[in-house]
């Protein structure tokens, strides 16, 4: 069998791509249907995309990568395809774009792209063989039992990242670069959360606050959940992106308040009360608690120097912890890292080596924030190949 092109991967990318690069297209994928990571994301509403997506919202070894597609096709552009298809959406918070119903909105819409651009869909298919003879791609396929070899002059790799396995996630996109000699970044989990030994929080598990959370130097104003494993929520999602193994993260409790001055006027007004009152007054009660342990906090505010409550407010705006590690591509929401930027031509996103071989949306090196950016690099990508491909083709 023929075709023009071939798309591993029937995610965000592939079906984008499916969608705009003409001529014969198949895509193919392992799973039981089309865009399965799109159908849970965003607790089943999907986050497709956010309003204020900028390169600076992008990880990259290459930071300049991502800005040429995201140029091309932006935010705006998806935005109204989701309204060409009449499909209801709200702004969560933070720009963050969700359906109104359901994600499996965003995927009839893809489908209905794809088959608008005559491009055909292959699911339960596994890929056993790629090879190339310098012009055309063949790959051995098994559908159901049935082999098959199939040929294209054009072959996109749109199988994503390691995230989320259970979702049928591998790292094939890497394993056919590295046979076409293409470079990787070191890739690890990102958007994930942390866990710590003994996990300490286990008794405050379902805790939650609004934090500063800082990593690598990159500090995010979000949410913080404390579970029975460690710490998650927006916030640490966000910075898990920017921690390395071995290093600390810190947080501020109280990152909308002057602390120390707060202090100064309860010792005045409350002074008879212990410091473990006083905390549980301007954070959540088990906190409270558990800091008041932590930090040995002992007597009455009205015993404390302003030196001390200088420490206490030092303690609670940049609270040090270090994590023991994450939960792993388990629970990751993203792959950091992947196919090497500078091994792709930012504006068609194919191999600058192997004609015709293009690498889109996760498994490239390019990871976006949480809240629907990495998303729109799928878009953005996935659109950019399949114009080169019909540029290509014609």
């Amino acid at each position: 069998m023929k075709y023009d092109t071939i798309i591993l991967g029937a995610g965000a990318a592939g079906m984008m791509c499916a969608a705009h690069s003409g001529g014969r297209t198949l895509v193919l994928d392992h799973a039981k249907a089309p865009g399965e990571k799109i159908r849970i994301s965003g607790g089943g509403r999907c986050n497709f995309t956010n309003m204020y997506a900028a390169p600076e919202n992008f990880l990259s070894k290459n930071p300049h990568f991502c800005k040429s597609a995201l140029k091309r096709y932006t935010q705006w552009d998806f935005i109204e395809l989701v309204a060409r298809h009449r499909i209801p959406y709200h702004e969560k918070t933070l720009g963050q774009l969700f359906c109104d119903s359901s994600a499996k909105d965003i995927i009839a819409m893809l489908r209905a792209e794809m088959d608008s651009a005559g491009a055909e869909l292959r699911v339960n298919t596994t890929i056993q063989r790629v090879s190339h003879d310098g012009a055309t791609f063949t790959i051995e396929t098994e559908t159901e039992g049935q082999r098959e070899a199939l040929s294209a002059r054009n072959l996109v790799l749109a199988t994503g990242g390691k995230s989320i396995p259970k979702m049928g996630a591998t790292g094939l996109a890497y394993d056919i670069a590295r046979q076409f000699d293409l470079a990787l970044t070191d890739t690890c989990p990102g958007l994930v959360p942390f866990t710590f030994s003994d996990n300490p929080f286990k008794p405050l598990s379902g805790t939650a606050l609004p934090v500063r959370a800082t990593a690598g130097g990159t500090a995010f104003d979000e949410a913080l959940l404390f579970t029975h494993r460690g710490l998650s929520g927006p916030a640490m999602l966000q910075i898990s992106s920017y921690w390395r193994e071995g290093e600390d993260i810190a947080l501020n409790l109280l990152p909308d308040m002057d602390v120390f001055q707060s202090l100064r006027q309860k010792r005045s007004t409350d002074g008879r009360r212990n410091l473990s009152t006083i905390l549980g007054q301007i954070l959540p009660s088990k906190l409270a608690d558990h800091l008041t342990k932590e930090w040995a906090l002992t007597g009455n505010i009205a015993d404390q120097s302003d030196t001390a409550l200088k420490d206490l407010a030092e303690r609670i705006c940049n609270w040090r912890l270090r994590p023991n590690g994450t939960e792993g591509y388990r629970t990751a929401e993203v792959t950091l890292g992947g196919i090497d930027t500078d091994e792709l031509s930012s504006k068609t996103m194919m191999s600058k080596t192997v004609p015709g071989l293009y690498a889109i949306g996760e498994a490239v090196d390019v990871t976006g924030w949480l809240g629907g950016f990495n998303f729109q690099w799928a878009w953005s990508s996935g659109w950019a190949a399949g114009q080169a491909i019909k540029a290509r083709e014609t």
